[in-house]
């Protein structure tokens, strides 16, 4: 069924003014039962599994044909549309440009808007969530500041920088709040950053400890950069969510690309912790354990997600599993007790993924954004099955002649990429049986799935593509069950949440990125059943 945009459909809701919201959690008790909470969506991805699964099922596959939009919030700000909003007590948060907004999770009406005023330079405008906890609101800023408003209206509790572009830094994931620690960390390794995670006080913002990806020299992992001097501007940014065992106190991190991105030589040899999934404890930054998905990356595939975590039986034994995926094309389901990596799947086009780079140009698939970006695969533990998105966009990566130089607030890439024609590129969205790895089934697209995927307890599942359409498809077999023309394209996060007893999805479209384009404004549109 196909549904356009009917303003007698549903209420548009343009910064309305505010109400205050009555609300000082949710508490730690709320985050360690988030994975059963049917009410709300308390982290960038439900809930600190990563799953994306919600027990909801008043929506479901007999039904899912009769959505409809009921609402419709959109945004005055100019700004990437990338955001997954987290919902709490019939309230949405969300991030866009420089601000945080609380609306009405049931009618769009916006309650709040706090802006933030730039201290500094900012190397990119992109802001992907923010997160909520004991009535506090939190998220980074393109200056390099975490901040932290009161939920209840917007007001400002405290800032902290924690980056800067000097630094080649700027702040762009969803925070993660285990107990009274905020976990971040920034992004900007194209500029040549030397990243890092970190745990920061909920209360004010101060620093509980860090911990470098890139290390220095007599430092483990140093002995993989043979060239010391490139560990001054290693790289390795965090941009996505992490994911945590809490029970465990065990965060799973995924670092990103090392710096220069495509001139290798300046870099030899493997280039530890880049492109890697870290184990770490949260409550004192000590890595634990590390898996390198990719060494000496000379494509910028960055491994861009440490999740979904779950358990299942593979050939008979009962493992605690972490799926690890990336711009690189492929999931890899890695044993969290014994580090084993149990398979390795592609689900997108692989070509020349080995083939040295050259000046004239060597052409890859995947691409520079190709695989996975910002938003990772979701997990049913009722069906056993990974649902994982892709961008498949192929590129002629060329590099620099020369050994490139190092310049502050400027990227450091050391060479340059030729994307083959937009209207090459296409998506995928590939349901594994996550024991095996074994496709179940494949739903193709015309273009990039860069929107989040939530499942849930209804084998419904929802996305969105760059057609500008909401997607609700039958789990179990990849059916499209129902579309919707938001007025941008869905690139941003899907969530979905109760209120009153009826179940709501929220999907965020608009303009996406300088790479990848878009248009229209920043905004959310929430369906429920008619």
């Amino acid at each position: 069924m196909h549904s356009t945009l009917r303003l007698t459909l549903l209420t548009l809701a343009l910064a309305t003014g505010g109400s205050a919201v009555a609300s000082d959690g949710p508490t730690t008790a709320d985050f360690n039962a988030a994975a059963d909470d049917t009410s709300n969506w308390l982290y960038a991805t439900h809930d600190y599994s990563g799953q994306r699964y919600s027990r909801l099922r008043q929506i479901n596959r007999s039904n899912a044909a009769r959505l409809q939009a009921v609402c419709m919030y959109r945004s005055a700000d100019a700004g990437p549309a990338q955001t997954n909003p987290v919902v709490y007590d019939g309230t949405m948060y969300l991030s866009i440009a420089r601000s945080i907004v609380a609306i009405d999770a049931a009618t769009c009406r916006e309650k709040w808007k706090y802006t933030w005023e730039p201290k500094g330079n900012e190397l990119s405008p992109t802001n992907r969530g923010v997160a909520i906890k004991d009535g506090k609101v939190i998220r980074g800023t393109a200056d390099g500041y975490l901040i932290a408003v009161n939920a209840r209206d917007g007001s400002l509790a405290w800032s902290r920088q924690i980056a800067s572009s000097t630094g080649q830094q700027y702040l762009s994931m969803p925070p993660l709040i285990f107990e009274d620690m905020v976990i971040y960390g920034p992004a900007g390794a194209d500029f040549g950053q030397k990243g890092w995670v970190g745990a920061f006080n909920l209360s004010d913002g101060t620093e509980r400890w860090r911990l470098p990806f890139i290390p220095d020299p007599g430092q483990p992992g140093a002995e993989t950069w043979s060239n010391p001097e490139a560990l001054k501007y290693g790289g390795g940014s965090l941009w996505t969510p992490v994911t945590l065992d809490a029970k465990a106190g065990t965060l799973y991190v995924a670092v990103g690309n090392p710096a220069p991105d495509f001139y290798g030589d300046a870099r030899p040899g493997n280039n530890l912790f880049t492109n890697s999934l870290l184990a770490v404890d949260v409550r004192s930054g000590k890595m634990l354990w590390y898996h390198q998905a990719v060494p000496h990356d000379i494509r910028d595939w960055d491994l861009t997600h440490a999740g979904p975590l779950f358990s299942t039986t593979v050939e008979g034994v009962r493992r605690n599993v972490i799926a690890a995926s990336g711009k690189d094309g492929l999931l890899r389901l890695i044993d969290r007790d014994s580090h084993e990596v149990l398979y390795t799947v592609a689900f997108t086009t692989q070509e020349n993924v080995d083939v040295p780079l050259t000046v004239e140009g060597t052409r890859s698939c995947p691409g520079l954004l190709g695989g996975q970006e910002w938003n990772g695969s979701a997990y049913s533990p009722r069906t056993n099955t990974l649902f994982v998105p892709a961008v498949d966009w192929c590129t002629t990566f060329k590099k620099a002649a020369t050994t490139p130089e190092f310049k502050r607030e400027e990227h450091y890439y050391g060479g340059s990429i030729v994307m083959d024609p937009f209207d090459k590129a296409r998506g995928w969205l590939t349901a594994l049986d996550a024991s095996t790895g074994k496709v179940r089934w494949r739903y193709a697209s015309g273009t990039p799935m860069l929107a989040a995927v939530t499942a849930t307890a209804g084998d419904v599942l929802f996305t969105g593509d760059f057609n500008r359409d909401f997607l609700a498809l039958d789990a179990t077999s990849g059916k499209v069950l129902y579309r919707f023309n938001t007025g941008g394209e869905v690139a941003g996060g899907i969530v979905t949440y109760a209120v009153g007893g009826r179940q709501y999805v929220a999907a965020v479209s608009g303009y996406v990125s300088a790479f990848f384009k878009g248009s229209g404004p920043a905004g959310v549109t929430v369906f429920a059943l008619r």
